[in-house]
């Protein structure tokens, strides 16, 4: 059983879209998304700087987009199911690639969802001095209570002994000075305390886009950040999707979830690696595939074929 999971923002780096684009597939499906975000989406993957692409209004599309031209690269034309993969997950902003990958938004719904949600967290990103730090290691308990101490809050769960907190900057600093015992912190390039209260209000935008948007129900086994739950309907995932704008991501539940379901081999959509590093550590196991390049297509269609 395999499935195909959609990192969130972080994961890309200055130029990671050029040898993508020499992809007919790719480039098609990127200039797709290219007339319905109003964004040159070519241009930031290829020569935007990284102080431009961590802007989270440039970010989210970005991620989005190339996560959707991956999975059409490949598809090749064919559905994801028909090809053998049983199911998908996104981790954050990742979960709208995954609903354009099980079929609950078309691309041209997915990249407008996710420039307007981009748009709106960093519109409330503003407000306040925010920004969040990973913690590596130490007693998941003594993290929690250190974090509630300091006034922050857990803003990801990502499992392998990861947590990211967020909240203001001010308490993120306190936290790098003093970590929890056993643990590292490792403040991160990110403009806001995502996945937090501080984004209540982007999702009172969001909920008011998600309502007049026509879905439908996934056509894989989906898996929502909310509580690693499998979901059958595309409204319900939207739903979730909207508020863990503000609630953090429990990307350990999607793993524990996935091992219980049988998944035996996942691949992680460009730009890869940081999920095959949680699920390497936390999936043992689990046959995984990073496309860090168009290199790797083969083997992607190699792995389905041999786990479907």
């Amino acid at each position: 059983m395999i499935v195909i999971v959609c990192p969130g923002q972080g994961a890309q780096t200055p130029g990671f879209m050029t040898p993508w684009l020499e992809v007919a597939e790719y480039r098609a499906s990127i200039e797709e998304m290219q007339l319905h975000s109003g964004l040159d989406l070519q241009g930031h993957g290829t020569v935007s700087d990284a102080e431009t692409i961590r802007d989270t209004a440039i970010a989210q599309p970005l991620i989005v987009a190339s996560g959707v031209a991956t999975i059409a690269s490949i598809a090749l034309g064919t559905a994801l199911s028909d090809l053998g993969v049983a199911g998908i997950a996104g981790h954050s902003v990742g979960e709208i690639t995954a609903a354009v990958g099980s079929g609950i938004l078309s691309p041209a719904q997915g990249i407008s969802f996710v420039q307007n949600r981009g748009v709106a967290m960093k519109a409330v990103a503003s407000l306040a001095a925010t920004g969040m730090a990973a913690i590596l290691g130490g007693d998941l308990a003594a993290v929690e209570a250190k974090l509630n101490e300091l006034g922050l809050q857990p803003a990801n769960y990502n499992g392998a002994g990861q947590v990211v907190a967020a909240g203001l900057v001010a308490d993120i600093e306190r936290l790098v000075a003093d970590p929890p015992a056993g643990s590292r912190v490792i403040p991160l390039q990110v403009a806001g305390a995502f996945h937090t209260k501080f984004m209540a209000s982007a999702v009172n935008t969001m909920a008011e886009i998600a309502a007049g948007l026509e879905v439908e129900d996934p056509a894989l086994n989906i898996w929502s950040n909310s509580a690693g739950q499998i979901v059958s309907s595309g409204r319900d995932y939207l739903n979730l999707m909207v508020s863990q704008i503000s609630n953090p991501v429990r990307w350990d539940e999607c793993m524990r979830s996935m091992v219980s379901a049988g998944v035996t081999a996942l691949i992680e959509v460009a730009p890869a690696g940081t999920l095959v590093g949680l699920a390497k550590r936390a999936m043992p196991g689990i046959e995984t595939l990073a496309l860090k390049s168009p290199d790797n297509l083969d083997a992607a269609r190699l792995l389905i074929k041999n786990h479907s």
